[in-house]
């Protein structure tokens, strides 16, 4: 049976090959073909459609790298060809192993109507069914010519990832331009035999069923006359319709397939390409929608819809008729399907409250699935705000690709820092852009680590990409699926279909808690780091904007900038996406959003700075506004008052060579080498560096990665390290403050420490000139602490990793994320290191052999210099600011995390500024003050308790406030929760560990 088998693999391999697919098309005509080049970005349709081509043909070359070519195609369908189903097959110079990484079209009718569209695997466009011979065609093809630059391996340093610098080089050679007879009885042969070919590889070598599919399609074989293919499918289809027609076991595992294109919102492509890719992809999909009436198609990010909207309303126009038949599905309820490490608290819960809002005003649907199958790790914060945003399931099927330790469940309560708990499914079948091939359905099944107490996955069905969405060939795949023994059953469906059998049948689901950390992709927290300090600066700039012009509205006459505001977030939110904010995208994505962020940055720092003014009103004296949400040199959280007289820090020289810094409060050495020898904290006295070890040490590493250059950094690059202690220079600067400048390779570090007057708080500003390749740098702090766990912020709150590496979890872990700030303690005294842009870190604890006690090492990460997709990667100037704080606690971190990320203001005014809002205990953190998003004039105040533990606290407004309301994110009130007492315009609330809350009042 074995070898009868392997024969038959053999034979239907060639056969399929070489004579029954080529039959679907058993006859052809070309067509003539003209094009129009573009001279520069993409034009308009209709100045598309309108240009003149010139006459070119198959076989020529088109298509510079980043261009467009318009098409037009024109021919006669032969009067012979009467009663046949007619197509057009467009090959553009497809190379189909690589669906969605090379050029694409969208075809038109003349009158401007998309048709769909032309993908590697979705060449053909249906002309006549039955045709009647003579009918003119003529179509206009929008063709891409995007540049390849994904080889998946070796990533080779490339200057195509930039428009600027990819050249004028034709890309493609066209290969087929034909009219073209479609066989569709031949075509559902390949598909029988397809799937019945994939199904006997995978069943068990000695299982009947298998023996008996080699036999059924072994006389379909014997059936197919191979001079006549198109005469004997018929015959040969029938020999397979019983083994195709025995249904599955009852036990079979059952799979939800969605339809399905993952479009990274940039990547290997600009954004303006990313427009153009979802207007062919949902073309192709809204007209699969109409042939196949059991498809359902699914699509995420609010963003992709938005521009569609705005970019293709002829496009539009059929997505919003499909989505009211229920087939073309609203999924995900996020901008974006964003990051979720790095985006801070806010800039979170916006990703939800603008996709979710979106889908709410154009089509009337709330989601209750998050969905994102791509990206890199989950942050131990997202499950609170998922459910803040009145959703309640998670879908991701990133996990699958860690690389150390393989997670223990496709289907779990995710729970995260406050208790909350999400329902999530990792699809077993390991792909976000599953074909329906066999191997695929029967990996799901075999993979699905929770059977025995469930049996439903999901399938995302469908290229991605730009590689055009479902085809009709999945989709024929899916129906044969549907009930067929030996394979897992098939059904189309929508995610809350899926989410709701899957939550029914397993109501006592595992729970898992903590982050969801990718065993991978982990450079992404410090690659770009442009672009990742312009999301930072945008972060808090956006809380600035809002908090002074939601005072000055409600104070006088300002018009609070509603519009604006909302632009400039969903700017930001776009720019979080997993591509983008992580550096792993090309060159020209990174170069627009630097230039995107800039000018946000003006833009915003104009609102601030004209709501402060209307604030401070007329007058000589200098008025320092707080932006923080605590209170600081005598300055009320979100208030100004005139500047206070700091308290005093000294310098000193140190014997041996370098400098004392000293405040009365801490004391700090610096040596010769411009190296942090002692943090003394003069309070609690205590040193802070570890014996024998040097603090502010810049070390450098080799880093080059086994693949995915951008995105990972693997273990191994810690076994050669330069540790760069020379320095060309260390001097007194301003105030206690150190100069040191180093230069090690073709690149340049300065830096400047300075001991602030008053607080135990060693601030340091870096820069670096940097010009390496294939470097990682860190900036090492070697403490005298002995702890097994330290604590990273993430959003509403913070997360605790271990220091030391007992398991192969652990010790996956060596490189993670923070936002603010880093703390780790012994009890009773504790130490943070702040940043106001830095991400990625490192903690390890060594024993030291001298006395036996543990130091305990932080590192932040600043630069790195991968040359793929990026050959420029971080090249140029940077600006960092980090502070060592000795003696804190984490409420201490907290505050100085804000603190360096919101510098204090001046204006020149009169008038003190009272706080719209007031808290009266430090662990109640405000992350939002705004205005109602509705317009209303309602003042929304978002907060949460920052130290893990219980809070009482009394929050004041500095109005007259009419009412008060529990909402979710989206400002709504919450069925079911009492309003909290409105009494002397104050309210009183009670929060668990890391409870996040939104009030909304009504001003009296």
């Amino acid at each position: 049976m074995h070898d009868d088998r392997t024969l038959v693999e053999a034979r239907l391999k060639r056969v399929l090959d070489e004579r029954i697919r080529p039959a679907v098309y058993p006859a052809s005509v070309p067509l003539d073909v003209a094009v129009w080049n573009a001279p520069g970005e993409p034009v308009p349709v209709a100045e598309g459609l309108a240009a003149e081509p010139s006459p070119t043909a198959v076989g020529e070359k088109w298509g510079a790298p980043w261009g467009t070519s318009w098409f037009r195609v024109t021919g006669t369908v032969p009067r012979e060809w009467a009663g046949k189903t007619v197509e057009a097959v467009l090959d553009l110079g497809f190379d189909e192993n690589m669906p969605g990484f090379q050029c694409e079209g969208l075809v038109y009718r003349p009158d401007g109507t998309p048709v769909k569209g032309l993908n590697p695997r979705n060449q053909w466009v249906r002309i006549a069914a039955p045709a009647e011979g003579g009918e003119e065609v003529r179509l206009h093809i929008e063709a891409a010519s995007n540049p390849v630059i994904l080889d998946y391996h070796p990533f080779l340093p490339t200057q195509l990832g930039d428009k600027e610098t990819a050249g004028s080089e034709p890309q493609y050679k066209l290969e087929r331009m034909d009219l073209a007879v479609f066989d569709e009885t031949v075509w559902q042969l390949v598909i029988d035999l397809e799937v019945l070919g994939e199904l006997m590889q995978e069943l068990p070598q000695d299982s009947g069923r298998r023996y008996d599919i080699v036999r059924a399609v072994g006389r379909a074989l014997d059936a197919v006359d191979l001079q006549d293919v198109n005469g004997s499918a018929a015959a040969a289809r029938a020999e397979l319709e019983k083994v195709l027609a025995t249904p599955a076991e009852p036990s079979a595992h059952r799979i939800s397939a969605v339809g399905h294109a993952h479009i990274d919102s940039a990547w290997l492509w600009p954004l303006r390409e990313t427009v153009r890719k979802v207007a062919r992809t949902t073309s192709n999909m809204t007209a699969l929608i109409e042939d196949e009436p059991d498809f359902v198609f699914a699509m995420s990010q609010a963003q992709q819809w938005a521009w569609i909207k705005e970019h293709r309303p002829e496009v539009w126009a059929k997505v919003k008729k499909a989505v009211a038949d229920g087939r073309f599905v609203p999924a995900g309820g996020m901008w974006v399907e964003s990051d979720t490490n790095m985006p801070g608290s806010e800039a979170m819960a916006r990703q939800f409250v603008h996709g979710k809002r979106f889908f709410l005003d154009e089509f009337g649907v709330e989601n209750d699935e998050a969905w994102l199958p791509d990206t890199f790790g989950f942050a131990a914060g997202l499950p609170q705000i998922i459910k803040a945003a009145g959703s309640k399931w998670l879908l991701t099927q990133k996990i699958s690709w860690s690389q150390t330790n393989r997670f223990p469940h496709h289907t779990f309560n995710w729970e995260g820092i406050d208790g909350t708990r999400i329902f999530t499914h990792f699809p077993p079948v390991d792909t976000y852009n599953c074909s329906m091939k066999g191997s695929e359905i029967a990996h799901a099944a075999k993979n699905f680590k929770d059977k025995g107490v469930a049996r439903h996955s999901l399938a995302p069905t469908g290229w991605g990409d730009g590689g055009g969405g479902t085809t009709r060939e999945m989709i024929a795949k899916a129906a044969r699926l549907r009930d067929l023994e030996g394979s897992a059953t098939v059904e189309w469906e929508t995610p809350a279909d899926f989410f709701e059998k899957a939550e029914a049948e397993y109501p006592n689901a595992p729970v898992w808690v903590g982050e969801l950390y990718l065993e991978l992709h982990r450079a992404t927290l410090t690659s770009q780091a442009g672009t990742k300090q312009g999301n930072r600066r945008s972060e808090h700039l956006l809380r600035e904007a809002e908090l002074w012009a939601a005072t000055a509205a409600v104070r006088g006459d300002f018009a609070y900038p509603y519009e604006q505001l909302d632009r400039i977030w969903k700017t930001v939110l776009l720019h979080q996406f997993h591509d983008i904010l992580p550096g792993s995208s090309i060159a020209w994505v990174h170069r627009e959003a630097r230039a995107t962020y800039a000018a946000l940055a003006q833009e915003l720092n104009g609102i601030i700075d004209e709501a402060q003014r209307a604030l401070a009103g007329e007058g000589t004296g200098a008025l320092v506004f707080n932006s923080t949400p605590h209170s600081r040199a005598g300055v009320p959280a979100g208030g100004a008052r005139p500047a206070a007289v700091d308290a005093q820090a000294a310098i000193a020289s140190r014997a041996g060579g370098g400098y004392v810094l000293d405040n009365g409060l801490l004391r700090v050495e610096i040596d010769g080498r411009g190296l942090v020898v002692s943090a003394y904290d003069l309070v609690a006295d205590r040193e802070t560096v570890a014996p024998g070890r040097a603090a502010n040490l810049p070390q450098i590493h080799a880093d080059f990665p086994n693949m995915w250059d951008a995105w990972d950094v693997d273990e191994f690059y810690r076994n050669t390290v330069t540790d760069l202690v020379e320095a060309d220079e260390v001097t007194a600067g301003e105030g206690a403050s150190v100069r040191i400048v180093r230069t090690f390779g073709d690149s340049r570090l300065t830096q400047v420490l300075t001991l602030a007057p008053g607080d135990r708080r060693l601030d340091i500003d870096t820069e670096v000139d940097w010009h390496e390749t294939e470097k990682f740098l860190k900036l090492a702090f070697p403490l005298d602490i002995h702890a097994e766990r330290y604590a990273s912020e993430t959003q509403y709150g913070h997360f605790y990793r271990a220091t030391h590496t007992n398991t192969s979890w652990e010790a996956a872990k060596f490189e993670a994320c923070n936002h603010r700030f880093v703390h780790i303690e012994e009890p009773g005294w504790g130490v943070a290191l702040v940043n106001d842009s830095t991400y990625g870190h490192d903690v390890t604890r060594t024993v030291r052999a001298e006395d036996s006690g543990t130091t305990t090492t932080v590192r932040v990460s600043l630069l790195r210099a991968p040359r793929f997709p990026d050959p420029e990667t971080d090249q140029g100037v940077h600006r960092f600011r980090h502070a060592l704080v000795p003696g804190a606690a984490i409420g201490d971190a907290v505050r100085e995390g804000y603190r360096v990320n919101l510098p204090e203001r001046t204006i020149t005014g009169g008038a003190e500024v009272a706080p719209l809002v007031t808290v009266d205990n430090d662990a109640v953190v405000v992350t939002a003050v705004k205005l109602a998003d509705d317009g209303s004039g309602d003042v929304v105040v978002r907060f949460h308790e920052a130290h893990g533990g219980r809070a009482k606290a009394t929050l004041a407004t500095g109005f007259a406030a009419g009412s008060v309301a529990v909402t979710d994110l989206l400002e709504r009130p919450l069925d079911g929760v009492p309003a909290p007492e409105l009494a002397d315009d104050a309210v009183a609330v009670t929060l668990r560990p890391f409870e996040l809350v939104t009030l909304r009042f009504t001003r009296g």
